[in-house]
């Protein structure tokens, strides 16, 4: 066996701070963390609806605190820049061509907020 010692270059903790494109790269990833809490408190609240009406109330009730009000303004924030960043890697997940040529990025794009934006109108009005 060999005594060398391979060469292992050092890597700081902060690595992903020396460029803009790694630091929104690892914002988006950590931002996940906020959107995965957020389903399961909506599962818990579903949970807690097939225990009936009193169960349900209390859930509600413990999202009043400022804390949880505070929490859904982060998970908010965060999943509205998880939106506009896949958004924007759109054109890369869809390879479309019309008559020989590539479909523009922004089309695509904005396709996609368009979309988005019909939905969430629809949403509303079936809510309110």
């Amino acid at each position: 066996m060999s005594k060398r010692k391979p060469y292992q270059r050092e890597v700081s903790s902060k690595w992903w701070l020396a460029q803009a494109f790694y630091s929104k790269y690892m914002l988006r990833e950590g931002s996940s963390i906020f959107i995965t809490l957020y389903s399961l408190i909506l599962g818990w609240g579903v949970f807690r609806l097939s225990q009936g009406e009193a169960a349900f109330n209390a859930w509600m009730e413990s999202l009043q605190h400022p804390s949880a009000i505070i929490f859904h303004f982060i998970a908010l924030l965060f999943a509205i820049y998880h939106s506009f960043t896949w958004f924007s890697l759109a054109p890369k997940a869809m390879d479309i061509w019309l008559k020989g040529k590539p479909l523009e990025d922004k089309l695509i794009v904005s396709g996609h907020y368009i979309a988005f934006i019909i939905v969430s109108v629809f949403c509303l009005v079936v809510i309110l």
